[in-house]
């Protein structure tokens, strides 16, 4: 296995070690434990480790785990439970940080992949991807194999490193628990990754990063196209093709009203044309369309106006 030492005697603050692991690709369900000692001759703290899980090359984020004080009696074991698959690959790295007037030493040994589950460490479940639309709650379920502990932490991690905690645990079973967590920041269209992070007292279990996709509802750019014009009929198209959002589209609504009352009405299209009937003659209205996308939330607003006028009935006359 790897090993790290790190004399923390005669450095300043924040000064840093780095112990980096090569890259894993595993296939299956594994564990990395290690050995790790904090020591000093006063008992003071020299300092803090931390460990990372790097994942395909990206940022190293916050850590998963750490331990600063007290200083240990000896080695003391701990596990890591990494829910990273292949084709995905992640790297493990260890962070030895000083601490100005706190001589001591900070190690890590005995480094080791098992191809086995981890004895005191929970092992998530796969992370599902998310997608909500714009303005909506978007909420993560991370389940995990293993007995839960009230003294376990659990917590929402960024692929930017920005750390969530979780809001809700629950225990499915003696083997099983699982935690859920909102996603505040759903007030634009964009896309992000997050993780399912657990402390445990054995160590540090980690899940796959998921996807959170936020959509924006679609609108038509064009307004409707008019095809013909009765005296108590308007037949249009509605021109869906070209929007601004996000598809697909489940949903085509047509909306009208005249452009001098207070009232609307909306219809389903479920065809390429659609014909508006029982319309007044010699009126004009104003027609606009509605699209909506799969979920809560999904319909957008209504896009440009058609702004058009029946025939007369009869003989017409205008001032």
């Amino acid at each position: 296995g790897s090993f790290m030492m790190v004399n923390a005697s005669g450095r300043a603050s924040g000064q840093k070690a780095h112990l980096l692991l090569p890259t894993l690709k595993e296939n299956d369900t594994h564990c990395i434990d290690f050995h790790y000692s904090l020591s000093s001759r006063d008992g003071t703290s020299p300092g803090t480790l931390n460990v990372y899980i790097k994942v395909d090359g990206g940022p190293q984020g916050n850590p998963i785990w750490n331990a600063s004080a007290p200083v240990t009696e000896g080695w003391v074991k701990a596990e890591l439970a990494i829910s990273t698959f292949w084709p995905n690959s992640y790297q493990v790295i260890f962070e030895a940080v000083s601490v100005q007037g706190h001589p001591g030493f900070i190690a890590v040994d005995e480094i080791h992949v098992l191809a086995h589950p981890c004895r005191k460490t929970p092992h998530f479940l796969r992370l599902q991807n998310v997608e909500v639309n714009v303005g909506q709650n978007a909420t993560f379920q991370c389940i995990a194999g293993g007995k839960w502990s009230q003294h376990d932490k659990l917590w929402l991690q960024q692929w930017n490193g920005k750390d969530t905690s979780l809001m809700v645990t629950r225990v499915v079973n003696h083997r099983r628990f699982s935690a859920t967590v909102s996603v505040t920041d759903t007030s634009q269209r964009s896309t992000s990754r997050y993780r399912c992070v657990i402390r445990s007292d054995g160590g540090s279990g980690v899940s796959n990063y998921a996807e959170l996709s936020v959509k924006a509802p679609p609108t038509p750019i064009a307004p409707p196209e008019l095809l013909a014009v009765g005296a108590t009929y308007l037949w249009i198209k509605p021109n869906a093709n070209s929007i601004i959002g996000d598809g697909p589209i489940i949903l085509k609504e047509v909306e009208y009203r005249t452009t001098t009352g207070n009232w609307a009405e909306t219809h389903v299209v479920d065809a390429p044309t659609y014909k508006l009937w029982h319309l007044d003659p010699d009126v004009e209205y104003e027609i606009k369309v509605l699209l909506t996308r799969p979920g809560e939330g999904g319909t957008g607003p209504p896009g440009p106006p058609l702004i058009t006028r029946t025939k007369c009935a009869g003989k017409c006359q205008y001032v």
